[in-house]
Formats: C-alpha cells, structure tokens, sequence
C-alpha cells in the first residue's frame, strides 16, 4: 500500500462506516502478512461496505488523501505509514497503532527510550516545578521526554526536556493547527529539538473526542507514564489505563492531600503504581535504558538451538499461548524500548501477534 493510500485508509474511521480504527488497523495488518499483498487493498474494503458507492468512496478518499499530502509537504511535515521505516517500533505493538503518524521535526526522536509526563492542566506551582525538574533530568539521561502540549504540567515537562535533551509532543488536532495556540512558539521549539506528532491529518481541528485517541499515542510511545497531579477525572488517568492495557509501566507523584488535586494520583499509588520522587525512580524501572550492547544479544532472530527459526525471544513460549511483556522480561533479562522493537519486527513478519492485553501470541 502506497503512502497515499495508507492515508485515504486512515480517513475511514472518521466516515461513520462501521470501521474502527482497531478494525482498520487488523485488515492492514492482515493484508501485510500476505504474500503477495492484495491489490488495490482500499476499493476492496469500500466494496465490501457498500458496492453503490465504492467506486466514488475510493476517488473521494484518494482526492482527500492527496491533499492532506500536499499540505503536509509545504509545511514540512512528513507522514510514516504503519509498516515502512521510520514508523516507531513502540506503537507497531499496539492493538489500535496509527495506520499513518504525521511527524515535523526529527522523526529519529521517536525511537529513543521514552518516558511520558501527565498531568493537570490546571498544575500548582509544585506540580509545575516537579514536572520541570523531573523532564530536565530525564532529558538530560539520553530519555525523549513525552506529553500531550496541554496548558499545566505537559507545557512544564516540555520546557523541562528542551533545557537538556530531546521531548515529544502528541497533538489531539493536525501538526498545523497547535492547541492551545498560546503553545504555537512551545511547538516550534519542539519541532527544532525533538518532534511533534499526531495521527490526524492536517487541517483536523481539536475535536473534544481526539484527545483520548492522544492519550494512547502519548503512552504508546513510552516505556513508562509518570502522572503529576491529577484528579479523580483527569484526562491523565485515561493515559494511564491505555498505558496498563499496553504493557507499559504506571507511576505516580505523590502531592498534598489537603487540595483534592491529587485524588486520581493517589489512587494509582494505592492500585501499586510506583512512587516517583526523582529520575531515578523512574529509570530504576527500566532496565533496558542504557543497557550494554552485550545484553542485547538475547533479541537475536534465531537462536541456534534445536528449534531453529524460532525467534530467540520466543524460543521458550509454546506456539498458540498468549504471553505478557513481563513473562518475556523476566526470561530474556529486557525490557522497554529493545523488547518492544523485536516485537513488533517479528509481528510484522507474521512470527507474532497480539492479542489484547500488552499480550502476545507466537505463531504456528
């Protein structure tokens, strides 16, 4: 599937035609594992929906598609379909992946180790400050520090970062319609010292719906999520459950208790997030950040024993039986961003799949 086509297929979950974008998602993914792939994948689906109108679907949706191209190539934004080099090796694991990631700036920022900072919009000058000092000290670690471009704390994890290293802003609109706009000069420095991305096209406005959609972006993309402040109904702990339904590790700052604004923070503390009080905290959960190349040998695609051709990774799972990202952690001695990686090359391989859950199946 072409680059324009991979563009028109993302449209269909905003056309109302009963297709998901989980459902989007599994028939690209099926359709790659074929050889040869089927052709003309688009019309085929449109047909299937509503032969009447496929032929027109299909025009109309390629038409679009091209036009989200060509704004995209004068604002200097390039989209990575699912599937081609460059797509993060983090979110080609998901259940739901982007079938097609908008990116302006340097796209290489994400497939750095990653760690997601989130909070309250409406941040104390506590959480502000921690948020600041804990993204300054990641970033300076060699971690792409990840959040949403919201006012409060994500706003602070991203000057924080810029002052060191590397940060990653997740939009719920297209790269060419910033939100909040007070944030239009944030996101230029972001671009120039890290990335903006976004799996909407530009021109799509800050629909109240498309920041939960973010929200699993802003966790897929990292190996752990740190909530700073937030309460009972933050958007915050939505991106924590995404990041516990995707196997990524949940944390936690603790914060006054007098205010009310920590409630859903405190909550995941008592569900058995990890406290964070520095870095470390943080990167104490993460063994494979700065691991040796050495270590690394346990990712190797076959690994020589009596099974040859079985992955390495999977060598001890049986074939058919779902198995978490801990269970593969625990055998191999990795985690996070190496693990995932290895994982989503064998999924696109057709040697694994998911299957909800942060678990995964290896195949016959």
């Amino acid at each position: 599937m072409d680059v324009r086509d991979a563009v028109a297929f993302s449209l269909l979950a905003d056309l109302g035609v009963g297709l998901g974008r989980r459902r989007l998602a599994a028939i690209v993914r099926g359709a790659s594992h074929r050889q040869p792939p089927p052709p003309d994948l688009l019309s085929r689906v449109l047909i299937r929906l509503d032969p009447t109108t496929a032929a027109r679907r299909t025009a109309e949706l390629r038409d679009a598609a091209s036009r989200a191209l060509d704004a995209a190539n004068r604002a200097g934004q390039a989209p990575i379909a699912w599937g081609t080099a460059g797509y993060p090796a983090r979110l080609a694991t998901l259940v739901d992946p982007p079938i097609v990631l908008w990116v302006e700036g340097d796209g290489s920022a994400l497939a750095i180790p990653a760690v997601a900072l989130v909070g309250s919009r409406a941040a104390s000058p506590y959480a502000l400050e921690v948020a600041g000092r804990l993204a300054a000290d990641l970033a300076a670690r060699g971690v792409a520090v990840v959040s949403g471009l919201a006012r409060g704390v994500d706003s602070a994890a991203h000057r924080g970062a810029l002052r060191t290293g590397c940060t990653v802003a997740v939009l719920g609109s297209g790269l060419d319609i910033v939100y909040p706009p007070e944030h239009r000069p944030l996101a230029q420095a972001i671009a120039g010292q890290g990335a903006l991305v976004s799996e909407l096209p530009p021109g799509t406005p800050p629909l109240p719906h498309h920041f939960p959609l973010r929200n699993r972006l802003i966790s897929g993309l990292s190996l752990a999520v740190v909530v700073i402040e937030a309460s009972e109904r933050s958007g915050s702990l939505i991106t924590a459950a995404c990041a516990l339904d995707q196997g990524r590790e949940v944390m936690a700052v603790p914060g006054n208790v007098l205010s009310g604004r920590n409630r859903g923070a405190h909550a995941l503390l008592r569900d058995g997030a990890k406290m964070v009080e520095t870095a470390d905290d943080i990167l104490e959960e993460l063994p494979s950040v700065g691991r040796t190349t050495e270590s690394m040998a346990a990712l190797a695609p076959d690994d020589g024993g009596p099974q040859g051709g079985v992955p390495g990774i999977l060598a001890g799972f049986p074939a058919g039986e779902p198995f978490d990202l801990d269970d593969l952690a625990a055998r191999t001695g990795l985690a996070g961003g190496p693990l995932l990686a290895r994982l989503a090359e064998l999924e696109l391989a057709g040697r694994v799949r998911r299957v909800g859950g942060g678990r995964f199946v290896r195949s016959e």
